[in-house]
């Protein structure tokens, strides 16, 4: 297990907002994750949130700017908010584009050539940062759930689908629902798995939903009404309430009047996703 380094450390109502580094062993580089550890993690141990960012972003845009460490610290939860994608691999093209390789991992483990060493951000945040976060910080192993942002979205929805059971509640804010249908995920899927789509339905939530066959989910979805990138046909709501309606999986989609793809509408609603999850994560 790597050796954490913290490289930030702030009180944060009544709590600590810290950010840390490591070397990671899933993505053969260093790694920077946020953690919020609310009041009541100083005497006991908590639940865990887990965040995923969307494209071109850090760890340091949802500790920065989304507001959640107050709801969190309400409710007793901390937060765990990882890197979008591995950095300085020096794999040809890696900062090219924005919407592929560095700050685009899109939370798949690739398996072109070129990307399957380093770009296995699925793994990295379904099994090696859950592992790191359970040895050295007071969490409650078993009680964990997963949210996140546009691609963080599609990579929430994901990881909660792909592993029943795994996570206790699934939260997003203007997720890519349906990334085979989208120029985004496509650009992606193609350039991380290859040209066969039978192997892009298992990074696609409303394939995934289709065949989920585990323990209860329900799913919060977020979706402000003025997202350009709604417009362009990227984020496709409207397929993941018909792919749910299929197997009866409950999902609540909102959409808000006004609200754009911005963390102005993360910061507007994310109390309420805090406490979707929080309902969920409540000791038994």
């Amino acid at each position: 297990m790597s050796q954490l380094t913290e490289t930030a450390s702030n009180k944060s109502f009544g709590g600590w907002q810290k950010v840390f580094t490591h070397e990671s062993s899933e993505l053969k580089c260093k790694m920077n994750f946020g953690v919020y550890l609310p009041p009541k993690a100083e005497s006991n141990k908590v639940p865990v949130i887990y965040w995923l960012s969307g494209l071109t972003c850090t760890e340091q845009n949802f500790v920065t700017k989304s507001g959640a460490q107050k709801y969190a610290a309400e409710h007793g939860v901390m937060l765990v908010a990882p890197d979008t994608s591995p950095r300085g691999c020096n794999i040809e093209g890696e900062d090219e584009n924005y919407d592929f390789g560095s700050g685009a991992g899109f939370y798949v483990d690739a398996t072109e050539h070129k990307w399957k060493t380093n770009y296995r951000m699925y793994s990295y945040v379904t099994k090696e940062l859950p592992k790191l976060v359970q040895t050295n910080f007071p969490v409650l192993p078993e009680m964990q759930s997963v949210m996140g942002h546009s691609m963080g979205g599609h990579g929430a929805l994901v990881c909660a689908l792909k592993n029943p059971g795994l996570y206790k509640s699934v939260s997003a804010f203007s997720p890519i629902c349906n990334p085979m249908e989208c120029a985004w995920g496509q650009k992606a899927f193609t350039g991380y798995l290859g040209s066969d789509k039978e192997t892009w339905k298992e990074y696609d939530a409303c394939q995934l939903v289709k065949k989920y066959r585990g323990p209860p989910l329900e799913i919060l979805v977020d979706q402000g009404k003025s997202d350009n990138f709604l417009g362009q046909g990227q984020l496709l709501p409207d397929n993941l309430v018909a792919a749910c309606a299929e197997n009866k999986m409950p999902v609540i989609l909102r959409m808000q009047e006004g609200y754009d793809h911005s963390y102005f509408f993360i910061a507007s609603f994310v109390e309420d996703h805090i406490k979707h999850h929080a309902k969920s994560l409540a000791s038994k």
